[in-house]
């Protein structure tokens, strides 16, 4: 059988190059939303966290209906330590649509997503996206598009794939450069006849691969995929199984079936081969298992999702303040909800360690770790984090360790602040190019060599620097980098911050709390201006006399704290820090509290002991 009526793509680019802006208007002009009907920007970005940082976190699935074909689009994550979220949408489709901004060309997500697209033989479609961008050099980014496709050993067939040229944010695309083109049809119209209508064995024994799982607190757990082969009914007998343990084999039912149509799912009572559905009935499902009739059992191969490079160890709370913030604060809580992370997100890794207390969860990067820590705060969870480390593996006897492949644009007078950064980090210049007053940088860096860099090159550039990195691959140990050149102002008492304490202090460093602020001994209240650490006594107060009054506290005068994010609390955080997070509060601290054990564990470290 085949398909006519039916297209799945997916929509893959580097992070801010246009995907979700995009998606907006094909939504709005393939008639899913009414034409009075306001509709707020960047529809599928759903949660808070995507909301405020701009960010696609989740893959999403939509759908749009055009000239009687339906079309299934895949919204997928741009920043590369959600990448664990595009490789496995990927198995859903039969086409991608490769997005690229029209004034930066491809980036390192670009390059990663395109040779995961061009891996599993996918048709493309190269969209140059925001064409009417004042800095838009459309044609040298074609070269550099058909070039990434040379470099990634892409077929003949893939090299002569078609471009279109877009506004996504006013909805229009033409096949020529040189025209802005008045709505999306031609790219509706290239959709329809790039990418083949599927063939699909109708009459054959049902398979669904479950690429995503969802969770509803009246239905349970809601796995989507696409149907390989065969018809899925609602009520319909299965077999849940996967293609890696031959030891699963768990029979269910089909409770709920929904079909996706423009932004809801929709009821069904039966779906058809190459549609992508979503389902409840079958509590233990997970992503990467198949689900089969009960009379042919044959599991699906599921993509091999490429591994984590960075580990973190999160623990119990156990600060001073522990318990007085939080609603969930136990290990049985903490352990809980780490495990039920697994099920959702592929690429994430949670492992017990010797303390019963402590897990370690290992991810794509800093970012995709933030974002974990970030959600479980917002849902009431108490805990600490350790500072990011890199890991290592083994090849030989020898020691290999993460490179990243990062690229930075920044002014012509902010490249010799980041030749001389990248020197200290083991950086290796790859490639150096002009694009007009600006400078593009390419190098190879360890992973561990970028921690804490991100403020630093902000700094560097004045702001007008951009930064971007993908996973490259392992290569030999590249010796020491030393991660931090200052120390921290430590806290020596407990008590409240008052306003004489800091006078005192901020002339040691800059200050990362105000007047007012619950501090406790060990507690990490600024950042020194000299390498080691100082112990500060912030709750210390005036004496006074006949002479002195209080109220000539009132001439005192603080510099305003540095309140630091989440992102640059864990680049700040040194090894022998924990990083303290409540609903509320996000405090860095010492892993020793008190001075004297922290003085004697010191020379003893200097000792060799």
């Amino acid at each position: 059988m085949v398909r006519e009526d039916l297209r799945n793509i997916a929509i893959i680019a580097h992070v801010d190059h246009g995907k979700t802006t995009l998606v907006d208007q094909m939504l709005k002009q393939g008639g899913t939303f009414r034409e009075n009907q306001v509709v707020e920007d960047r529809v599928m970005d759903s949660g808070d966290l995507e909301r405020e940082r701009g960010i696609t976190i989740l893959a999403k699935n939509t759908s749009i209906h055009y000239n009687g074909v339906k079309i299934n689009i895949i919204d997928t994550p741009g920043h590369a330590d959600f990448s664990g979220e595009v490789e496995r949408v990927l198995k859903m489709v039969s086409g991608v649509l490769i997005l690229v901004d029209a004034a930066e060309g491809p980036m390192p997500q670009t390059r990663f997503v395109t040779q995961k697209a061009l891996e599993m033989g996918h048709k493309l479609i190269i969209v140059i996206n925001k064409i009417d961008r004042p800095d838009a050099r459309v044609k040298e980014v074609i070269d550099e598009v058909l070039e990434l496709l040379m470099d990634l050993n892409a077929s003949d067939e893939q090299l002569e794939s078609p471009f279109v040229f877009c506004s996504g944010r006013d909805g229009t695309s033409s096949l020529n450069e040189n025209e802005p083109g008045a709505d999306l049809m031609p790219l509706f119209d290239m959709i329809l006849n790039q990418f083949p209508p599927l063939e699909m064995d109708e009459t054959a024994p049902l398979q669904l691969l479950v690429s995503s799982i969802d969770y509803n607190d009246y239905v349970g757990r809601i796995g989507i995929g696409r149907i390989e082969r065969g018809v899925l009914k609602q009520g319909q007998e299965v077999i849940v199984c996967n293609y890696n343990n031959d030891k699963l084999r768990l029979k269910g039912k089909i409770v709920n079936l929904y079909e996706i149509e423009g932004l809801e799912r929709v009821a069904c009572d039966v779906a058809q081969a190459g549609d992508i559905v979503c389902f409840s009935g079958l509590e233990k499902i997970n992503i990467g298992d198949t689900i089969c009739q009960t009379d042919c059992v044959e599991p699906a191969p599921f993509v091999k999702i490429s591994e984590p490079t960075v580990e973190m160890i999160f623990s119990v709370n156990d600060s001073p303040f522990a318990g007085k913030e939080g609603k969930f604060v136990t290990t049985r809580h903490l352990r809980e909800r780490l495990y039920r992370e697994l099920l959702r997100d592929v690429s994430l890794r949670v492992e017990d360690t010797d303390s019963a207390d402590s897990y370690r969860v290992s991810g794509r990067g800093e970012m995709h770790l933030s974002i974990l820590i970030e959600t479980m705060r917002r849902e009431g969870y108490e805990f600490q984090v350790s500072s990011p480390k890199v890991l290592f593996k083994e090849f030989d006897g020898e020691m290999y360790e993460p490179v990243e492949r990062l690229i930075v644009d920044v002014p012509e007078t902010g490249t010799g602040a980041v030749f001389e950064k990248m020197g200290q980090r083991k950086g290796e210049l790859l490639h150096m190019s002009a694009m007009g007053s600006r400078m593009r940088l390419e190098f190879l860096v360890p992973e561990r060599g970028l921690f804490g860099y991100k403020s630093e090159f902000l700094t560097d550039t004045k702001g007008e620097g951009v930064m971007s990195s993908v996973f490259f691959e392992y290569q030999p140990y590249k010796g020491e980098i030393q991660r931090r050149l200052t120390g921290s102002l430590v806290a020596f008492e407990t008590g409240e911050a008052v306003t004489y304490g800091l006078f005192n202090a901020q002339g040691r460093g800059a200050l990362f709390i105000g007047a007012g602020t619950p501090v406790y001994e060990g507690m990490v209240i600024g950042v020194s201006a000299k390498e080691g650490d100082i112990n500060v006594n912030v709750c210390k107060t005036k004496h006074l006399t006949n002479t002195r009054s209080s109220s000539s506290d009132d001439a005192l005068r603080l510099i305003p704290p540095k309140k630091l994010s989440l992102e640059e609390s864990l680049e700040f955080i040194g090894d022998d820090e924990l990083l303290e997070v409540t609903p509320l509060t996000i405090r860095i601290r010492k892993r020793i509290l008190d001075g004297e054990l922290r003085a004697k564990a010191r020379a003893k470290a200097k000792a060799g002991l």
